[in-house]
C-alpha cells in the first residue's frame, strides 16, 4: 500500500482510503469500474478469474427502466419511450459485455419486457400484465424495441 501512495502522489494523485483496499484474489472479488472481478465458475465448474457485471450496476440498470416505464411518461407514444430506451440499454450492453453476462442480461431483458407491458398496459388504462394483447413480437419488430442478446454467442465482443 506504501508503494501504491507513492505511486499515486507522483501522477499527482490522491488515494480514497475509503475505497482502497487490498483483496487476495482468488479467495475474494472486488468491484471496479461496474465490473465485479473475481473467481467464477465456467462449464463443467471449472474456476476462473475473470469479471461480470456488479449487482450495483445491475440494480442501477433496472432503477433506470423503472423510471422510465413510470406512469410520467404515459402522455409519451410507446415509439418515443422505445427511442429513449434503447440507447440506454445498447450502450449498457456495449460496455458490459465481458465475462458471463448471459445472466445479467437474462434479468435485464425479463425486466424490461414486463415493466413495458405494464406501462403500455397502465397507458391504456386496462388492467392486467399485456402478456397476450403486447407479445414479444409486438414489443422487437413493431415497436423496435432493443432486444438483450440471449447466448453468448449473441454477444459482440468487439468494441465499435
Amino acid at each position: 500500500m506504501a508503494e501504491f501512495r507513492s505511486l499515486m502522489t507522483r501522477l499527482g494523485l490522491t488515494v480514497n482510503e475509503r475505497k482502497t483496499r487490498l483483496v487476495r484474489l482468488p479467495e475474494e472479488s472486488f468491484d471496479f469500474l461496474g465490473y465485479t472481478i473475481g473467481r467464477f465458475y465456467g462449464h463443467h465448474g471449472k474456476p476462473f478469474i475473470g469479471t461480470r457485471p456488479s449487482k450495483k450496476a445491475v440494480r442501477k440498470l433496472l432503477l433506470r427502466i423503472h423510471e422510465e416505464t413510470s406512469s410520467r411518461w404515459n402522455w409519451q407514444s410507446p415509439e418515443e419511450r422505445v427511442a429513449v430506451l434503447n440507447p440506454v440499454l445498447r450502450g449498457w450492453c456495449g460496455y458490459f459485455n465481458q465475462g458471463p453476462v448471459t445472466q445479467a442480461y437474462r434479468l435485464i431483458r425479463q425486466y424490461m419486457e414486463r415493466r413495458f407491458r405494464r406501462w403500455l398496459m397502465r397507458r391504456e388504462q386496462r388492467r392486467g400484465t399485456g402478456y397476450k394483447r403486447y407479445p414479444d413480437r409486438y414489443l422487437y419488430e413493431t415497436l423496435g424495441l432493443f432486444q438483450l442478446p440471449t447466448s453468448r454467442a449473441a454477444v459482440l465482443n468487439a468494441k465499435t
